[in-house]
């Protein structure tokens, strides 16, 4: 049944969003038919959408057929390194600029996000909207833009780190340090307190994905 499209999203948002939510994985087939009657759009905005993700490798060639993209494990380490130091400059930029209402909703979102932790998915978005708000807390627009097209390539790892046992309290924790880093207006300090969070996050993951081999 086609979705009613929602006027403020273009065809390329509403198939990024379906990436980022799980709705197509990894290595699922990606077809405009398909997608124009999901969405409620015609063929041409959805064609044009399917080149940019392609353009941007979120989606890749199968044959003839365009597929949600994956990455191995070179891609996801590269990926990390990049994300660790951009996120750690966005939250020294926080520190520095973020105003006191932006503060206050980093402050609840952490407490809000406690009764998260034994649910991994909503702990995820609940994440993503978290570092999202240190990225806008930077007030630099240009870092923002980049986060965001690191965030859209983290939506190609098919689980989240924060299903492992255990990573949800720890995440929460690391998030509360980076806040009070960033509140007491410590760049330094907010910057490493960021990097070694990404650093914990990685480790998860390749744990993860070890385990993931082994059965």
């Amino acid at each position: 049944m086609p979705q009613s499209r929602q006027p403020s999203k273009d065809a390329y948002s509403l198939i990024l969003e379906a990436i980022d939510v799980g709705v197509y994985k990894p290595g699922d087939r990606l077809v405009e038919s398909e997608l124009a009657e999901r969405f409620g759009v015609s063929r041409t905005p959805i064609r044009e959408a399917l080149q940019r993700l392609e353009t941007q490798s979120l989606l890749e060639r199968d044959g003839r057929s365009l597929i949600v993209a994956s990455l191995n494990h070179n891609q996801m380490a590269e990926l990390y390194v990049v994300r660790r130091e951009l996120e750690g400059l966005a939250a020294k930029l926080a520190a520095k600029h973020a105003t006191e209402e932006e503060i206050k909703v980093l402050q609840e979102m952490v407490a809000d996000d406690d009764a998260l932790v034994h649910d991994p998915q909503a702990l995820s978005r609940a994440n993503r909207r978290f570092h999202e708000q240190i990225h806008l807390a930077s007030h630099n627009r240009y870092l923002v833009q980049q986060l965001d097209l690191v965030h859209r390539t983290m939506a190609l790892m098919a689980t989240t780190s924060l299903a492992v046992q255990g990573r949800g309290e720890i995440a929460q924790s690391e998030h509360k340090g980076i806040v009070e880093a960033i509140a007491a207006r410590d760049e330094e300090g907010a910057a490493r307190a960021l990097k070694d969070h990404i650093s914990v996050a990685f480790m998860t993951r390749l744990k993860q994905d070890a385990v993931q081999r082994e059965n």
